[in-house]
């Protein structure tokens, strides 16, 4: 298991400003002796869907159906669901019941998730009571915390494929495994707790900070961090704390322009714009180090696009105690990483597969070429002690690729 593999809460002073997340699965009862409860009406309309029966009639009807309707209703292909259905139960973290089979209880939590509904909602689905549809959602979601870090990887050492088989990305880039960036998360939490939450834009958040392969896998998550704090103060954390992110030696992330250039994460320029918009001119090694830059890196965007595509309960605060609240964002990462190793091209991952930007070439340089050499400009650094060579080899590091990416850019005009 690789020490990259984080699974964290970032909400506690105390212990070491991040609680890690207990691995062990909460006691689950075994018992069905619930009572069937029948509800007012209060699915969303969208659904457009007859009630069946009973929630085991629903879910036989969704897995002997159209593979569509499974990913329709459960965000994943059928061949995928029993899977982790088999993985679950041969681990010992979910089994049958008397009234309710694996299938079903995974089938609710997926549910749930997927089109984030509330309970209420559920029950007239399912058939159940509130009670047990919340106690299987729980069983189910500490089910997928207990086997969360089997699912994160952690960055390899290997040349990424869409960096070697790109030439505006090789060689240049050769030592790159991803990007890391941070999302705000809508949180739910009392009153009194809000203070720390609400960020910048004046609603509640937690920070999610995230290291995603160019596979749009995550390698690394820390999620529970007040939406008050800053962006490079969370990275710190992460690169301070016990289960630390860890970069492989000689590699490095992409980071964008909320963080520093330091070792291990290498940075936009500051002051130069990040990326180029149609029928711009790349001016200088910056310009156009920036613009490559801003190309791989949007790869974190597009991970969590898919994320939150795939399970919009985060796109809203859920009304569960905010450990709870912190354990679905791991949750979700870890099935999102999951699908992806089994089913890479399913009809959500295909609407974030690379934009047609992408595929672009590079904008046409100026007629006058004018050489500037390329500056250090960075001093925002991390609380972390650093040397000071380490931040000069950094910095050096970004202005030799600035300065290759260049140099053959030009070259290539100049034979043409």
């Amino acid at each position: 298991m690789s020490q990259n593999q984080l699974l964290e809460n970032g909400n506690s002073e105390e212990q070491e400003r991040g609680v890690p997340l207990r691995m062990s699965l909460l006691c689950m009862e075994s018992s069905d002796d619930e009572k069937d409860s029948i509800f007012e009406n209060y699915l969303p309309k969208e659904m457009g869907r007859t009630l069946a029966s009973n929630g085991t009639k629903f879910v036989d009807e969704v897995l002997n159906g159209q593979n569509e309707h499974c990913l329709e209703n459960f965000r994943m292909d059928k061949h995928v669901f029993y899977k982790l259905c088999d993985i679950l139960q041969a681990r010992g973290l979910l089994r049958h019941t008397n009234r309710i089979k694996i299938e079903e209880q995974l089938a609710i939590f997926m549910f749930i998730i997927g089109h984030n509904l509330r309970t209420r909602a559920v029950q007239e689905l399912f058939r159940y009571s509130g009670e047990t549809i919340s106690r299987h959602f729980n069983n189910v979601l500490n089910a997928i915390m207990a086997i969360s870090l089997d699912f994160f990887l952690g960055a390899e050492t290997d040349i990424p494929p869409e960096v070697q088989e790109d030439p505006r990305f090789y060689p240049y880039f050769k030592d790159c495994v991803g990007a890391v960036d941070c999302i705000h998360i809508p949180v739910m939490v009392g009153v009194d707790e809000q203070g720390p939450f609400r960020n910048k834009n004046g609603s509640l958040s937690q920070i999610v900070l995230a290291a995603c392969s160019f596979d749009m896998k995550f390698h690394y998550i820390l999620a529970g961090w007040e939406g008050a704090a800053a962006d490079l103060q969370v990275l710190n954390s992460a690169l301070i704390r016990r289960n630390k992110l860890q970069v492989p030696e000689g590699k490095f992330y992409l980071v964008d322009t909320k963080y520093a250039n330091i070792p291990g994460f290498i940075a936009p320029y500051h002051g130069v714009p990040y990326g180029l918009s149609g029928g711009v001119h790349p001016q200088d090694a910056k310009d156009l180090f920036n613009h490559r830059h801003s190309l791989l890196h949007s790869v974190a965007d597009r991970t969590f696009g898919a994320l939150k595509a795939r399970f919009p309960i985060l796109m809203t605060a859920p009304p569960y105690p905010f450990p709870t609240q912190v354990k679905l964002v791991v949750a979700a990462c870890a099935i999102h990483n999951y699908i992806r190793g089994e089913k890479r091209d399913d009809w959500i991952f295909r609407m974030y597969e690379p934009e047609a930007a992408l595929q672009l070439e590079d904008p046409m340089p100026p007629l006058e070429i004018e050489q500037q050499p390329v500056l250090n400009a960075d001093t925002q650094v991390l609380d972390i002690p650093l040397e000071e060579e380490e931040l000069e080899y950094t910095l050096q590091l970004r202005d030799t690729i600035a300065a290759h990416i260049w140099n053959d850019y030009i070259g290539d005009f100049s034979t043409m």
